[in-house]
């Protein structure tokens, strides 16, 4: 039987000694050796019919490191399992592995690994405080969503010319050098915007325009920050380039058109809400105010849920087998990275780490369980997400959806991600119920900010 024998040696690292007697291996060997002579096929020899002692000279030396190699890993799984160790990942072989493996003269053979152990820690709830902040949905907010609806279920007319800064143009932008020419390869692309997308000067330039008419754009001055941005990204250009947007375009009108807002009607109301029965103005605007409130009690949960990470990931204290984890960071991927990479990346790998850590313990703590019908719901809603809700109710769809969901159970990938999406889900929703959350009323804006604000951090 091999021995093997372990040390600590570093903070939650530990050395791993395997050490292999002749015994151990030398009869596999031979039995390997036999094995590979009978289905050695050697040009000039009958398959079987090959010399043991020219199979032992050709493959001889690979099939004995083998043997040694498959012996050590097996002994080394059995410890594991037998001692039951707490690991990352698995273990990493020292250097002195790389030993002279001769069949000719079999020996004691020693193997040494590294191992680093999982810590023992306390995850403390009770000190996690956080903000619940509750969007203050203003009448604002609801008029220019009634007026969004109204354009989207609008009609489209042609009138001939530009009149009101409503007007939708299409029209397609030529690329042109500072004398006007067009340059070969330059951008030509068909777009479709609002008269208000463009700067409040170029707008003045545009009224009494018609189809067929061109102009000259200037993008740093025919455009505000904002649209400006959206007009570099839908033409290709990268906007973090310095002087992006001084470039000039032909702009001919391909076609002017007005939205003629949809009246505040039935039509309107079914058309929006097609599953509510609305039938007046202010049950329209009401529908529309519980929408944006479910919208942003739903961001303001997801808001908890960072709070929440971020004060476990911050205020929990383990140790981490540091020098063993930039080991693996170097050797476990699929392609080796150096010694200052491994430093660079340690940080934000060592906090996932800990999250994972962190999480896995409470998941256990909060009895967290994920069974196969929280994974069909989830591609079930998923599916009707993508759908945009338009499968109406459902009617002759069912069939369908199951079909989607059924073919969705048997990817292993999709079933994997989805467990954790859900198993985290459920624990953030146990964990919501557990900390202390103030209340904070806070306008739109100001959330919106706090949560970008935040994203930068990452």
């Amino acid at each position: 039987m091999a021995t093997v024998t372990r040390e600590n040696i570093g903070l939650l690292t530990d050395k791993i000694s395997v050490s292999l007697q002749k015994e151990d291996y030398f009869a596999e060997f031979e039995k390997s050796l036999k094995q590979y002579a009978k289905q050695a096929n050697i040009p000039g020899f009958r398959k079987g019919m090959v010399p043991a002692g020219l199979v032992k000279k050709m493959y001889g030396q690979g099939v004995f490191a083998d043997q040694v190699i498959k012996q050590v890993e097996k002994s080394l799984m059995d410890y594991l399992q037998k001692e039951q160790l707490d690991i990352f990942a698995q273990p990493l072989p020292l250097e002195s592995n790389n030993q002279n493996l001769d069949m000719n003269a079999p020996s004691e053979y020693v193997f040494n690994f590294e191992v680093g152990l999982k810590p023992n820690f306390d995850v403390n709830l009770s000190n996690v405080n956080v903000k619940r902040f509750e969007v203050i949905v203003t009448d604002e907010m609801i008029n220019e969503e009634v007026s969004r609806l109204q354009s989207r279920y609008g009609k489209m007319t042609d009138p001939e010319e530009v009149t009101t800064e409503e007007n939708m143009l299409n029209v397609t932008f030529t690329e042109t050098d500072a004398e006007g020419n067009v340059p070969e390869g330059g951008i030509n692309k068909a777009n479709s915007l609002l008269v208000k997308y463009f700067s409040p000067s170029f707008r003045t330039q545009l009224m009494g325009k018609k189809k067929d008419d061109v102009l000259d754009v200037h993008l740093a001055t025919a455009f505000e920050d904002k649209e400006r941005s959206w007009i570099l990204n839908d033409l290709g250009i990268d906007a973090n380039v310095a002087g992006a947007a001084d470039r000039n375009f032909k702009m001919t009108i391909t076609k002017v058109g007005l939205i003629e807002k949809a009246p505040l009607a039935e039509e309107l109301y079914k058309a929006s809400f097609p599953e509510q029965n609305i039938t007046t103005e202010e049950e329209f605007r009401a529908a529309i105010r519980t929408n944006i409130e479910q919208y942003y009690a739903q961001q303001a949960r997801n808001q908890i849920h960072d709070q929440i990470y971020h004060t476990l990931v911050d205020h929990t204290t383990m140790d981490l087998p540091e020098g063993f984890l930039k080991r693996w960071i170097q050797e476990g991927g699929e392609q080796r990275k150096t010694e200052e990479e491994a430093e660079k990346e340690y940080p934000s790998f060592a906090s996932s780490l800990k999250w994972t850590l962190i999480s896995s313990k409470l998941q256990q703590d909060e009895a967290i369980q994920v069974v196969p019908d929280d994974i069909r719901e989830f591609a079930k809603q998923q599916l009707l997400g993508y759908m945009g809700g338009q499968l109406g109710a459902l009617g002759d769809n069912q069939a369908w959806i199951d079909d989607y969901v059924n073919r969705m159970m048997k990817d292993k990938k999709y079933v994997e991600d989805s467990y954790h999406r859900i198993a985290t889900e459920k624990l953030f929703h146990a964990l919501e119920n557990k900390v202390t959350a103030v209340s904070e009323s806070i306008s739109a804006e100001d959330f919106v900010k706090r949560v970008e604000e935040h994203q930068h951090h990452h």
